[in-house]
């Protein structure tokens, strides 16, 4: 398992969005070693890459959404569907991996990538209007959301730098059964999937508990 590429994003203007500044979206690899730490919370803190652009922070980065991993193969698949090529980076991912199950990886899971960086699977990517726009695809957000292959935020346990090729190792796998995959679909398309995600424990991030909360709190009225 490894890392293909560690991509960046600079602020441009877009359409598809109203936050001010535009969308970091288009990320593009880069050379050399990137500085990769805990950004801080939802709202105040952007991406966990130096150098790499969150916009807008009402709905993206903090230590939850640190960094986004997108695997290579996924990225060959949906080029076969939408007959286009997409270069590493095309779905606003920081990391474009090879050989990491990440659909089927568990809310908790550990990564160590290169020699310093331990990151934290933490949830799915649910897609916005802004990566419908990037994309031009007519109909993306139903797409997406039907493929199932979301994707994967990630947190930072522990600082470090990363590089294009590090090898990525699993060193920690929980015991419970709540994968990216099945949050994705609890969150979007099947929310009596929801009381699952209480097994992930303290890995859930809050806002999902908090969906999981309401869910509960409405099913009992």
């Amino acid at each position: 398992m490894k890392l293909l590429t560690v991509n960046l994003g600079r602020p441009a203007p877009s359409e598809h969005t109203d936050a001010p500044g535009g969308t970091g979206i288009d990320k593009r690899p880069v050379n050399g070693p990137v500085a990769v730490c805990a950004p801080g919370p939802k709202g105040v803190g952007g991406s966990g890459l130096a150098g790499d652009a969150v916009v807008d922070r009402r709905h993206h980065g903090g230590d939850d959404q640190a960094v986004y991993a997108y695997a290579r193969e996924d990225l060959d698949g949906w080029e076969r569907q939408l007959g286009r090529v997409l270069p590493n980076g095309s779905f606003g991912e920081n990391l474009t991996t090879w050989g990491i199950e990440i659909t089927g990886a568990r809310i908790g899971e550990r990564w160590r990538v290169g020699p310093q960086l331990l990151l934290e699977v933490s949830c799915p990517r649910i897609p916005c209007r802004t990566f419908q726009g990037w994309l031009g695809e007519h109909g993306w957000l139903r797409r997406f959301t039907e493929a199932g292959v979301p994707g994967t935020y990630l947190r930072v346990i522990e600082a470090g730098e990363i590089r294009a090729g590090d090898a990525v190792t699993r060193v920690h796998r929980p015991a419970h059964e709540v994968t990216v995959g099945l949050m994705f679909r609890a969150l979007t398309t099947r929310r009596e999937l929801l009381p699952q995600l209480l097994d992930a424990g303290r890995a859930l991030p809050q806002e999902a508990q908090r969906r999981v909360m309401k869910y509960l709190e409405q099913q009992g009225s």
